[in-house]
């Protein structure tokens, strides 16, 4: 009887092993065909016209493609492609690559331009601290954002009238209050 029960529990061990054996090897093949396509994407030249993958493609495919069209200078289909990725509501790290991408394509605009650049950096912010939110311990989200801060300071002029005046001579306004209600 003893004999029996071990070797039952043997057996059942074996199964799941060979379970989880099975499960990661299809996870393995999976991600292998995964890198195959994102290298073939990445290797094909990509022209000005480039046709982008459908919706239903896996979503390091889309980040593949629109930082192929990126690259390439297609700036408007790289955008369309990055907003498919964004405006899902996920922030998993697709997402958040595609934000890192889009705000890095932003800044690289507005550094190619001479004149009009400022809406572009003021963009290329805008994605860095969206990202930011999302993923406070990005660092090279940081290091970007603060090379965009340097590049175009920010506007202090909005801040210096309050920041002029002293603390007394601000006035409180709370809703439900008379003045004199407080001592």
């Amino acid at each position: 009887m003893k004999r029996r029960t071990v070797h039952l529990l043997f057996g059942v061990l074996s199964l799941c092993c060979a379970g989880a054996a099975l499960e990661r090897g299809l996870r393995l093949r999976q991600t292998t065909g995964l890198n195959a396509e994102i290298a073939r994407i990445a290797a094909a030249p990509v022209s000005k016209e480039a046709a982008t993958l459908p919706l239903r493609s896996a979503r390091e495919l889309q980040l593949a493609q629109a930082l192929a069209l990126s690259k390439a200078g297609n700036h408007e289909a790289a955008l369309k492609g990055y907003a498919g990725l964004i405006q899902n509501g996920e922030r998993d790290a697709v997402a958040q690559q595609a934000l890192f991408n889009l705000a890095n394509m932003y800044l690289r605009q507005g550094l190619a331009q001479e004149a009009g650049a400022v809406p572009l950096f003021e963009l290329g912010k805008q994605r860095l601290r969206d990202l930011l939110r999302v993923a406070p311990q990005d660092w090279d989200a940081r290091y970007n954002l603060e090379r965009a801060l340097r590049l175009a300071p920010e506007e202090q002029e909005a801040f210096s009238a309050e920041q002029q005046q002293s603390v007394e001579q601000r006035r409180v306004r709370i809703p439900g209050f008379v003045a004199g209600d407080l001592p």
